[in-house]
């Protein structure tokens, strides 16, 4: 529960996957409106709701809590008085937010008026039905309680200028820039704004209608200057007026809904706001030209999309926003029942509230403008989103590689970037160019560094999705892609055959490795493991990788691990790749070559932005993600516990205020605590390390917190993950929007594999077996199948299901 001054920064995303979203903050309020196919962080368009008790004087109030403190001055606008706003209006003297997603509840008090209100906020989400989880709409649904001993009346409204409309400069007419209408629809009104020839992403509608037969729409407020509409608007809302006005033919201000009630003492009643938006157009369009016949294997499937910029699946399957709209209203009971069945399922479980909270937080990243889903239905993703448009294009491999929900919840949604990675994005060498295309689309390959890490982590994924999917037919057509891909990487970056990434390999670090490191290395032999598992399966040759691996587990055993944790060997000479000056002048980021003083530090201590003998986070990574897919660990258990135990020691910081971080300070920073990505216990700290080493990212918290977990340190892993969550606690940071290179980044989605690792849940779907190793004595977790979803309760070294939605079909149950 969020109250007082950990409400400020509440602010709860409620849309579908890849359709866009709006946010129910914890006052009531909506704001970050982001329904044009970008993220509007700052888009708080005048709309609220409001009731007035007919026959008491002042008792017109706004349907939220108190404005936040931060917004009279940090806002946007805040210098000419956050005109437009309705901060002024009057409203509820105490609010409180509980998140139980995808629903957020707003509870509002107020001592001067007879009335309970609670506001539920929610949109379609249903683990396995992808389609009905990326709907473009949401609800708010208004709930009042008369406290007083007496009959009373009232009158709620909700109230909207058009905030779809594109206003004109003043002086400076846009021919491009199209009408804007404000149009009816049953019990509601549609704000809307009309494309031209010439910019045809303009097009928009959201429309607001309501479930009361009694309601009445004001469709057009009254026009005037300055800020007569919404004052007068104000003035009806005060009366208590129920007003019906008929739409005009264009630039109506804004638009109201009035639904007329009584209720007796200790009576209830529920009026629910319902929102559908359609932006079917956009400007968005990424990726490189193809250069040569080899930059691609497959057809340009993007020929057969409606455009040759990015259109939502969901213009795919509805004509318009009053389709939408209808699907809303007849749909409504059926898609809230089973999200209900979602949320109550996730929420019986038994584990440490704070794992709950971590998970649940950050599963609003799928409903945030982070996530497109084009015309055809195939999943494409930004890392994050900036201010008013996305941050880094292409469903990084890098970054996705974590991200443990997507799979669990929405299988065949993820496989749908397997495809795009081994397909369009990869080249007939088997470089993998690790930003995908917008429309997807094959690409030139002149200009991305293949990800080693994103590279080799996709064949893990490729194994770990099979495995929840048991599509044969999927791997065995993936499976020469799959070698090509490997192929690469062994010629590319293990040219010698030692079982370790020894050539220069880009990493999530943006920037190039020189020499093994543990990172990356152990990410190379999971994913040989992986090709071998699963090569074995399609009887196919695998007898090349198997020396590869017990090498390359020998060198990293022997080689890179310091007797406490696993380092990197800096090499840059005896490679074939060219000295890094030669190899930095080649690349396109200007900050990465190198200047004269650069090129005195290379003498003294080797290529810049390197880790060598510290201890990094993300240093035995590739042993996470052979967990999660459902591997074994590719190398020592032992070592790999002892490194996690020097990351704990280290790298987890209580208290920052002595700590300097002159890279990106915000993510963590003063008295907050925090994981940094490396530290240097032994005092041999290169002047330059990657460029990141001082920060603290969510996503590698989580990573490092679970493995933490998986190797039976419970306490030091729920340690880390109080320690980031208390950072995200509503007073200085938005719970339900962890940042790294943008708000809602993909990372924190490694969060979900807290599930698997306290209780050892698995599902395994080619055998069909059901696979228990619990860290926490007995528990009751949430689990989620390609097929349905349901509870685990384990219970004196039992276990047993509870299928709630769909099939789990188990032949056999394995406690470990």
């Amino acid at each position: 529960m969020y109250k007082g001054e950990y409400l400020q920064q509440v602010a709860f995303p409620i849309g579908g996957m890849g359709a866009g979203m709006f946010c129910l903050e914890g006052t009531g309020a909506v704001s970050h409106m982001s329904v044009r196919n970008n993220p509007d962080m700052y888009n708080e368009p005048a709309m609220f709701a409001a009731i007035a008790l007919k026959g008491v004087p002042n008792s017109a109030k706004v349907l939220e809590g108190p404005v936040p403190g931060w917004k009279k001055f940090g806002q946007r606008n805040a210098a000419r008085g956050a005109e437009g706003s309705t901060y002024g209006l009057a409203r509820f003297r105490e609010a409180s937010f509980l998140a139980r997603f995808p629903f957020g509840e707003v509870t509002l008090q107020d001592k001067m008026l007879p009335l309970e209100v609670q506001i539920t906020g929610w949109s379609p989400f249903i683990p396995t039905d992808e389609d009905n989880s990326s709907l473009p709409l949401g609800a708010l649904e208004y709930r009042f309680k008369n406290t007083s001993g007496k009959v009373q009346e009232y009158v709620f409204s909700y109230n909207a200028r058009n905030f779809m409309a594109i206003p004109q400069r003043p002086g400076a007419y846009d021919s491009t820039i199209g009408p804007n209408h404000i149009l009816s629809i049953k019990n509601g009104f549609v704000l809307t704004q009309d494309s031209t020839p010439k910019a045809p992403f303009q097009k928009g509608s959201f429309a607001i209608f309501t479930d009361a037969a009694e309601t009445v729409t004001d469709h057009c407020w009254f026009r005037g200057g300055w800020w007569d509409p919404l004052s007068m608007a104000w003035n009806n809302i005060e009366a208590g007026q129920v007003k019906a006005v008929a739409p005009v033919a264009k630039d109506a201000p804004g638009a109201s809904v009035f639904v007329p009630f009584k209720l007796g003492p200790g009576q209830e009643r529920t009026i629910r706001v319902m929102m559908a938006w359609y932006v079917p157009n956009s400007r968005l369009r990424y990726g490189l030209p193809v250069k040569k016949t080899a930059d691609s294997t497959v057809r340009d499937a993007s020929a057969d999309l409606p455009s040759i910029y990015h259109k939502p699946w969901y213009s795919s399957r509805f004509g318009d926003v009053f389709a939408v709209a209808e699907y809303w209203q007849e749909h409504y009971d059926s898609l809230r029942q089973k999200s209900r069945l979602f949320t109550e399922a996730f929420y019986k479980s038994t584990l440490p509230a704070e794992v709950l909270e971590a998970i649940a937080a950050n599963l609003t990243i799928l409903k945030s403008p982070t996530v497109l889903r084009q015309y055809d239905g195939r999943f494409w993703g930004w890392e994050g989103c900036n201010d008013e448009m996305g941050s880094c294009t292409g469903t990084c491999t890098h970054v996705w590689n974590y991200a443990q929900a997507l799979p669990h919840l929405f299988p065949a949604m993820e496989r749908t970037i397997r495809n795009t990675e081994y397909n369009e994005s990869m080249d007939s060498v088997g470089h993998q160019n690790y930003r995908a295309s917008l429309p997807i689309r094959p690409a030139g390959h002149q200009y991305y560094f293949p990800a080693a890490d994103g590279q080799l982590g996709s064949i893990m994924r490729v194994y770990r999705d099979w495995r929840i999917s048991a599509d044969h037919e999927w791997l065995r057509g993936l499976y020469p892609k799959l070698k090509r891909s490997l192929d690469y990487c062994i010629s590319t970056w293990d040219p010698k055959h030692k079982g370790v990434l020894e050539e220069p390999h880009h990493n999530t670090y943006d920037i190039e490795f020189w020499g093994p490191d543990g990172m990356c290395s152990s990410i190379y032999l999971g994913a040989l493991d992986a090709m071998i598992r699963m090569g074995t399966f399609l009887q196919e040759d695998v007898s090349a990788y198997q020396p590869l691996l017990q090498s390359g587990r020998t060198y990293l055993e022997t080689q890179l691990y310091n007797g406490e944790y696993f380092i990197q060997q800096v090499k840059w000479e005896g490679l074939q790749a060219p000295n890094p000056v030669v190899a930095a002048g080649g690349s396109s980021e200007e900050s990465e070559r190198y200047s004269p003083e650069a090129e005195q530090l290379l003498e003294k201590e080797g290529p810049k932005y390197q880790y060598g003998g510290g201890c990094l986070s993300d240093g035995v990574i590739g042993a996470w993600l052979a967990y999660v897919c459902g591997l074994p660990a590719p190398f020592d258990t032992v070592k790999i516990r002892s490194h996690l135990q020097a990351v704990y020691k280290y790298n987890l910081k209580k208290d920052l205020t002595d700590f300097s971080n002159p890279q990106r300070p915000t993510f963590a920073m003063g008295k907050e605590g925090g994981l940094l990505l490396c530290t240097w216990p032994k005092g041999d700290k290169l002047a330059l390390p990657f460029v990141y080493s001082n920060e603290v990212w969510t996503g590698i918290e989580y990573e490092v917190a679970s493995h933490l977990i998986m190797m039976g340190k419970v306490k030091e892993g729920l340690d880390i993950v109080r320690t980031c969550r208390n950072r995200y606690d509503g007073r200085i940071r938005n719970p339900f929007d962890e940042y790294e290179c943008g708000h809602w980044y993909a990372r924190a989605l490694s969060s979900y594999a807290l599930l698997q690792a306290l209780t050892g849940v698995r599902y395994d779907a080619v055998d069909k077996i059901l696979y228990v190793d619990s860290r926490v004595g007995d528990f009751t977790s949430f689990l989620s199948t390609a097929s349905g979803f349901g509870n685990v309760v384990y219970k004196n070294r039992k276990a047993s299901v509870q299928t709630v939605y769909g099939k789990i079909p188990i032949d056999k149950i394995i406690i470990l």
